[in-house]
């Protein structure tokens, strides 16, 4: 039952104290397995903010093109302007080139803005991050010790369903292409199999946490999803050219059409624009465009959207991996480039489409590049290259280098995505 007006900013002042305090407001009914030590949210501490290298966005633009995408681009904004870059085509029957303007499937980067919903149903004291998800949905999970919490940062064990589904891409893309399921008929794929952790105790992708967040959100605000994205996030923010397309399977306007890879060599690419998403939900049927994809995470990550707490419990991170330059908070991730620089962002694979969201954290500096592919990790990876260039800026020379001590000299590839969904090569 949603707490009263009065209770809920009782209990809200409550959980915002407890997180700028470092802990959690509430313990859950059953202690779970301590987490990683989480990494504090950082602002952006390079030296400086350099000149983006759009030679190297238009560089890996091409490598994602070389490596099986059919067009990509990319929107980078900064305080002294935008700057932004296309190559190869939206659509391969037309011809018509990469454009913009378009909307495209944004795939899992859908679930940043999940969280920023339920974050801010959390401020407004209708739920607390470490209660059990059980409290709120009475019987949906088979362990009460799995807490809102670890919904957000993928660590609650619950099976990712779409590893089963999508074990062959085209085949499994078709299976789903127009079916439209209910959250519990994915809820129930996923406890079909057999948890991957305990709750609490590593960091584990699954889709399957992001479609309890949609049931949440439409459990406490009596309202669909759609609804949520609209009047929290979207209209507040004029995002003229993002919704949230489910169960329909058009794109309305200008857009960019999503290609798969068969999976036979040398068959011909398959045209997956037209789809329910329905497997996704609100763990990824959002649709939107670069401009939108700027705006939204500079407004994340210059506090419009969520309070000081919550912010900077949604950016307190722990590692994903061993390589210590990819971490996850609350339905966000954090990479750290080359040069120093955090971003904060999501990335998104969707049948068609990969997108990197991504920006600095005070929101100042921002970038989104897109590729319409999403079955070649090798394009997704060489999308990523874009975040090295707009945000690190040229590389310096190897002469340059010798005569500065203060010059960057990590020549680390750029950060590969995490798959979002199964990839089969």
């Amino acid at each position: 039952m949603p707490l009263s007006p009065h209770r809920r900013l009782t209990v809200s002042v409550t959980v915002i104290a407890a997180l700028a305090g470092g802990v959690a407001p509430l313990a859950s009914a059953s202690a779970a397995p301590a987490a990683p030590r989480a990494v504090p949210a950082a602002v952006d501490h390079a030296p400086a903010s350099p000149a983006p290298d759009m030679d190297g966005v238009v560089a890996a633009l091409n490598a994602a093109m070389t490596k099986g995408a059919p067009g990509a681009m990319a929107r980078y904004t900064a305080p002294d302007g935008v700057r932004s870059r296309t190559a190869g085509v939206r659509d391969r029957a037309s011809g018509a080139p990469m454009n913009m303007l378009a909307r495209f499937r944004i795939g899992s980067v859908s679930k940043t803005f999940s969280s920023v919903v339920l974050l801010q149903l959390v401020q407004e004291g209708w739920l607390e991050l470490d209660r059990s998800v059980n409290q709120y949905l009475p019987g949906l999970l088979p362990d009460d010790r799995i807490t809102v919490r670890h919904l957000l940062t993928h660590r609650s064990g619950l099976a990712d369903y779409t590893e089963a589904m999508f074990h062959q891409t085209v085949p499994g893309f078709e299976a789903v292409r127009n079916r439209v399921f209910s959250y519990r008929e994915l809820v129930d794929l996923s406890l079909a199999e057999p948890p991957t952790t305990e709750p609490g105790a590593a960091y584990k992708y699954s889709n399957t946490n992001f479609v309890v967040v949609g049931m949440l959100i439409e459990k406490l605000t009596g309202r669909p999803v759609a609804d949520a994205y609209q009047r929290r996030i979207i209209k507040p923010l004029r995002l003229r050219h993002t919704s949230y397309v489910h169960p329909q399977t058009r794109i309305k306007g200008l857009h960019v059409r999503g290609y798969l890879h068969s999976d036979e060599a040398g068959a011909p690419l398959v045209d997956s624009t037209e789809q329910t998403v329905s497997w996704a939900q609100s763990a990824g049927a959002v649709v939107s465009s670069p401009a939108d994809l700027n705006t939204f995470t500079s407004a994340l990550m210059s506090g419009r959207l969520l309070s000081p707490a919550m912010l900077r419990a949604m950016t307190t991170v722990t590692p994903t991996d061993t390589t210590n330059t990819r971490f996850y908070g609350l339905g966000l991730r954090r990479y750290d480039l080359s040069c120093g620089t955090q971003v904060y962002g999501h990335t998104g694979t969707v049948q068609g489409y990969y997108t990197y969201a991504f920006s600095t954290r005070d929101g100042r500096r921002s970038l989104s590049a897109m590729a319409n592919t999403s079955n070649r990790g090798e394009a997704n990876t060489a999308l990523g290259g874009t975040l090295e260039a707009a945000f690190c800026g040229k590389k310096p020379t190897p002469a340059s280098s010798a005569r500065s001590a203060t010059a960057p000299t990590d020549d680390r590839v750029p950060v590969p995505a995490e798959r979002d969904l199964p990839e089969q090569h």
